[in-house]
């Protein structure tokens, strides 16, 4: 790309920032923190509501991030609708609340329903919550609520069909040591 391309390339990717900013957060309808995108490419087209933004793509409202490949937007009259997100892989994260760990996220495929507040990962997905580690083709992650559902690959698509959950226990709470006694922590 040329040098003389870039200013504009910026201009449009502030342009599209505030275009979706007016109407709502990506990650929280309520916000007002507005969201903030830097990409290599992007493209408008308001008649249809749909921004495409490519290469190196990063989406932040506060403390959230999605970070891709290439990430789409689709907008209507009443805001923010949905957000899809490709990468090698996609990766999104959530700041910690409520003595909670920092969600990170990962999966090929990162699709954000914003009437839902519903993120859910696909190929290769993985949740990790502090501690917490959720691995599944499919997860479903409800970002207001942080539950949690996950489905295993088909075997006949080479998967073993199977989530892996690993959850720590909490702290203060009473522990079964190895010859089945509780202790407190």
């Amino acid at each position: 790309m040329s040098l003389a391309n870039k200013p504009i390339r910026k201009i449009t990717v502030a342009l599209a920032a505030l275009w979706f900013a007016g109407s709502a957060a990506a990650f929280n309808l309520d916000s007002d923190i507005p969201i903030t995108v830097n990409a290599d490419n992007a493209r408008l087209d308001d008649g249809q509501g749909i921004a495409t933004y490519t290469g190196d793509v990063i989406m932040t409202q506060g403390e959230t991030e999605l970070t891709a490949d290439r990430v789409v937007l689709y907008r209507d009259e009443n805001g923010l609708q949905r957000i899809e997100a490709t990468g090698q892989p996609a990766h999104y994260q959530q700041p910690a609340r409520e003595g909670e760990g920092k969600t990170d996220a990962r999966a090929l495929n990162i699709t954000y329903s914003a009437p839902e507040s519903r993120l859910t990962f696909e190929k290769e997905a993985v949740i990790e919550q502090g501690d917490n580690l959720f691995r599944g083709d499919i997860i479903h992650y409800d970002s207001v609520e942080r539950v949690v559902t996950a489905e295993g690959s088909a075997k006949d698509s080479g998967g073993s069909g199977r989530v892996e959950i690993v959850i720590q226990p909490r702290s203060g709470q009473n522990r079964q040591d190895s010859n089945g006694s509780s202790q407190g922590q």
